[in-house]
């Protein structure tokens, strides 16, 4: 039981008092909305998607206030154009287009990605559009170049991209090097990469989780980069975290990760490492409930971000340190 006047947002400030913004880390983690009556004579605190912050005081209003500002103004950014979304979700592998169209309304998700190669999107005038279910209106499609292996391929195929959706420039560049391991081949990928830039377009490219690569389709003029967290569809999450970092460190445009999610866990991590967005599909369309898994991303993926914003305390390996205070307690006589 909390005493009179309690504070609601020192409450759960001190859930997180060692972050940049306690508050913001106390939500990203509990998720509960607390407020107290006029009279101050208790607390109540209930889950909620929005939580419901009192201060009383005006330092804690400063960093309320504060907060609030870096969470909702916090965009991403992606050639030139806003999102509130940072998770892209992939339309492949689901039982239809309406269960397509209902997991991705649950994911909150801004872009889909599309495979010109598998997905109808106009070429073929007698079988299901899923433009009617995700219309262009609604949606950013991001075409894609899934099952291709030569730079020449993916070339062509986001040329016809580009026709069939009255010269849309967003595309998401991928040029495999094995179709066991679906490993990409970079190689071909930089030359491809270079010549969609040079002819306009804003190519957002997949590719291995090395740095030096990874620069090198930056200095080409790619407007995200895309590394690989683990095997396409292998639902192993991020092999390797430092790698990542290190890509993330050094780029000047966003870095995605893409390939390899599995579950929320996975792309909470990579938000936390510092990611600008995550991509996925087999994590969803591939769950026992896809619509519910698409829900659990979207929440990972804002969790991740508000938790990578709140700043996580260093790690000790040789040293605790207690969260409540050790002086004045009362010791027991010997």
């Amino acid at each position: 039981m909390l005493r009179p006047h309690a504070n609601p947002a020192r409450i759960l400030g001190l859930l997180g008092a060692r972050a940049k913004y306690p508050v913001n880390m106390a939500k990203s983690l509990y998720g509960f909305s607390c407020g107290h009556r006029p009279n101050g004579l208790f607390l109540q605190c209930l889950p909620s998607k929005k939580p419901i912050l009192y201060p009383s005081t005006k330092t804690d209003a400063q960093q309320s206030t504060t907060m609030t500002q870096t969470v909702n103004n916090d965009p991403f950014i992606l050639a030139g154009t806003s999102y509130q979304s940072r998770l892209l979700v992939g339309t492949g592998k689901y039982k239809d287009f309406d269960e397509t169209r209902l997991a991705i309304e649950a994911s909150g998700a801004e872009i889909v990605t599309v495979a010109i190669r598998r997905t109808n999107i106009g070429q073929n005038a007698n079988e299901p559009n899923l433009l009617d279910y995700l219309p262009p209106s609604k949606y950013t499609l991001l075409p894609n170049t899934a099952g291709c292996y030569t730079a020449d391929d993916a070339v062509r195929t986001l040329r016809l991209a580009r026709e069939l959706l009255d010269g849309h420039k967003l595309v998401k560049l991928e040029v495999l090097g094995d179709s066991g391991n679906l490993f990409p081949n970079m190689p071909e990928t930089l030359k491809a990469a270079k010549t969609l830039v040079d002819e306009g377009f804003d190519v957002m490219v997949y590719c291995a989780d090395d740095p030096i690569q990874a620069r090198m389709l930056e200095d080409i003029g790619c407007v995200a980069i895309m590394p690989l967290a683990s095997l396409i569809g292998s639902g192993m999450g991020i092999i390797n975290p430092w790698n990542l970092r290190l890509i993330i460190d050094q780029s000047k445009v966003p870095v995605l990760v893409d390939a390899g999610v599995g579950t929320a866990s996975d792309a909470a991590i990579a938000m936390e490492l510092g990611c600008d967005g995550v991509l996925m599909n087999t994590a969803i369309a591939g769950a026992r409930q896809p619509v519910m898994m698409a829900s659990a991303m979207n929440l990972a993926v804002q969790a991740g971000r508000q938790a990578y914003l709140a700043g996580r305390v260093p790690r000790k390996y040789y040293d605790a340190d207690p969260s409540s205070p050790t002086e004045g307690l009362i010791h027991s006589r010997t």
